[in-house]
């Protein structure tokens, strides 16, 4: 067993795995703004009370745009993108990531920065993410802590996958509040990497995770 946390190897490029890779840098600002909207969209729709009319239209409105969106290829399932990191360092994620991802309006979207302990993120969610009334879901708890100690482990060591995750919810999540999200890793033990998390609002923490990721080897 070993507490060293530095990276072996050098980090895995994804191309090795036949994924495509996106700059950061190269994603359109337009489609930055479409993706703003239409997470406005999510949350709008979800909310309305507009009459019969006003629902119609709208419907055939964004079927209209959605078949003109569909005319234009589509990104390669697993697209990554490469982001640059404050340190200097980059990092690679999946480009629709459900709680990350720079092109999915479904996404918070969660970002987390390398910090001298491990991560750290600011995210406030609305009622795209409720469960209980004005409550975050706890189903959303568990990924955005999923994707902490995910993050912390790629940047502490090489990019893994999830092989444990437990999840203590200390306390109800609000929406509508900033949500501070932290993760470290404890240690490692040859592939397999031990990693803490915590969600904090108002500095109390609402809910915590222990994990163990798992890393992921580069194809020789």
């Amino acid at each position: 067993m070993t507490v060293n946390t530095q990276p072996t190897t050098e980090r895995p490029d994804p191309r090795a795995f036949g994924l495509p890779v996106v700059e950061q840098s190269d994603i359109p600002a337009e489609l930055r703004t479409l993706v703003s909207r239409v997470h406005a969209l999510i949350d709008t729709v979800a909310n309305t009370e507009a009459d019969p009319d006003t629902l119609a239209a709208a419907a055939a409105a964004v079927e209209e745009v959605t078949d003109r969106l569909a005319l234009a290829p589509r990104r390669q399932i697993g697209t990554m993108v490469r982001r640059e990191l404050p340190d200097g360092d980059s990092e690679f994620g999946t480009i629709t990531n459900i709680v990350a991802g720079d092109t999915n309006p479904a996404a918070p979207p969660l970002s987390l920065v390398p910090t001298a302990d491990g991560v750290y993120g600011e995210v406030t969610l609305d009622t795209v993410y409720q469960g209980p009334p004005g409550l975050v879901h706890g189903g959303w708890i568990a990924a955005l802590l999923d994707q902490a100690v995910g993050t912390a482990s790629s940047l502490a060591t090489s990019p893994g996958l999830t092989a444990k995750l437990e999840v203590n919810y200390r306390r109800p999540t609000p929406l509508f509040n900033p949500l501070e999200i932290t993760a470290e890793v404890e240690r490692t033990e040859r592939r397999k990497v031990y990693v803490n998390g915590r969600i904090r609002v108002n500095g109390e923490v609402t809910a915590e995770a222990t994990a163990i990721m798992v890393r992921v080897e580069a194809p020789e």
